[in-house]
């Protein structure tokens, strides 16, 4: 079986479009991912991780309905296989397709769909997905703030373009499932919190604070609260479709991944405006909130914090990150990985990608050269310290993870059959159930 914890980085691949969909972000070519990708599998291995969240770019392997280019994929997942590295496949992060036009399009879901199974029968040793990065973000910011994809600035435009990119997400887990009945996806969303400056800024910031779990209360079938029932209703979303969202049933196959920065906390005005208030609840109060929210597994999914002119800086937020985990997973919360994301610097975050400035974010385990970083270096000691620990820690939650190298073995084929059958038994009993 697979190691106990998941300790993880990741390979940043946005590709959002800006500037009115004329120029395409690709985060895999702005940090030279495409020319040093062989390198880069290098250094999560020098680093002791087995795990990497990491997917193919879709605009350029995606071309068309049934269109597929799988050429880059092909020669980095089966590198991937060789070196026994698990990937938490991302197949959509924050853009599409040109073809496929932006998040508005009601046809993207059923689209994404048919991408999403090709993957899994392409690729079926591969066992985690990731199959649409950080939903709500990628709403908010294409459908609400204006800054990529779409560029809307309403919230019509968020509710349609969180309807779409939650439904695809839905759609893909349903058709890998069909191809590996043992998956498991891992949601990771940004975990938000809204803190009122003043007695008048309460109400807004309480809007905020419901509207923040949307994106995770349409993918697990939670019914939202009566104000965001109506919101969702005041913005787009019909009946039926939010029938559609509680009816479904693939909760059981998911891990609740949780992103959290220093920008995740925010303080509201009075007039709902925001600006960003800094660590002050911290990943294990907010973590808690969502964990309390939805009981599910837990792992943490994103963090990163910029080098500083010291090199501590950086290496201060991973043993406080940490601390962190540690303090959630001691209090009973179920939390099985840990991810410093990226593996390497990125390119033009300071603006969120808004603008094409070619900055470079000291972010990263490794610097662009491929120089490993302070923080580097302390994850890859953290890793040793802990890895072999935290098994035997009472709250250890042993997950079923095949590694790439043992996905023929006997026992690991039993396990996709076992749970195929499982499956197969679920759908019978719920087709048998008379509905209330």
């Amino acid at each position: 079986m697979g190691p106990h914890f998941l300790f993880a980085t990741g390979i940043e691949n946005s590709n959002p479009t800006i500037q009115n969909g004329t120029l395409r972000v690709d985060e895999m070519e702005k940090c030279g991912h495409y020319q040093n990708w062989q390198k880069d599998f290098e250094l999560v291995q020098e680093m002791g991780i087995h795990f990497l969240r990491y997917g193919p770019p879709i605009y350029k392997t995606w071309l068309g309905p049934g269109k597929y280019d799988w050429s880059f994929a092909d020669e980095t997942f089966q590198d991937l296989l060789r070196r026994n590295i698990s990937p938490i496949v991302d197949l959509c992060h924050f853009g599409l397709p040109d073809w496929l036009g932006n998040f508005q399009n009601p046809d993207f879901p059923a689209l994404f769909e048919q991408y999403a199974r090709a993957f899994a029968k392409r690729f079926p040793w591969v066992q985690l997905y990731t199959p649409v990065n950080e939903m709500f973000v990628c709403a908010e910011f294409s459908g609400l703030f204006g800054w990529w994809n779409e560029q809307l600035t309403t919230h019509y435009g968020f509710v349609t373009a969180l309807k779409h990119i939650v439904k695809a997400n839905l759609l893909a887990m349903r058709a890998i499932l069909e191809v590996r009945a043992d998956a498991i996806f891992i949601q990771s969303e940004s975990s938000e919190y809204f803190h009122a400056e003043n007695p008048a800024a309460i109400r807004p910031a309480e809007m905020m604070n419901a509207r923040r779990f949307l994106s995770l209360d349409l993918n697990y079938g939670r019914r939202v609260e009566s104000e965001m029932y109506e919101y969702l209703m005041d913005n787009g979303m019909t009946r039926d479709e939010y029938h559609y969202f509680m009816h479904n049933k693939m909760k059981h196959h998911c891990i609740m991944g949780n992103d959290y920065y220093k920008t995740n906390e925010h303080r509201v005005s009075s007039d709902g405006s925001t600006r960003p208030a800094g660590e002050v609840f911290g990943y294990h109060v907010i973590t808690t909130q969502y964990h309390d929210r939805y009981r599910l597994p837990v792992m943490h999914t994103e963090t990163n914090l910029a080098q500083g002119s010291t090199g501590e800086e950086a290496v201060n937020w991973l043993w406080k990150e940490w601390a962190n985990v540690l303090r959630v997973r001691n209090d009973g919360v179920p939390i099985v990985g840990f991810t410093w994301y990226s593996l390497t610097d990125q390119v033009d975050w300071d603006t969120a990608l808004r603008k094409n400035h070619g900055n470079v974010n000291p972010l990263g385990l490794y610097d662009l050269d491929r120089n490993i970083r302070p923080v580097g270096k302390a994850y890859k000691q953290l890793i040793k310290d802990w890895r072999q620990v935290l098994p035997t820690h009472s709250m250890c939650l042993q997950l079923p993870i095949v590694m790439p190298r043992e996905s023929s073995r006997i026992w690991a084929i039993q396990q996709e059959a076992e749970a195929k059958k499982n499956s197969a038994d679920a759908s019978t009993a719920q087709a048998n159930t008379p509905r209330v």
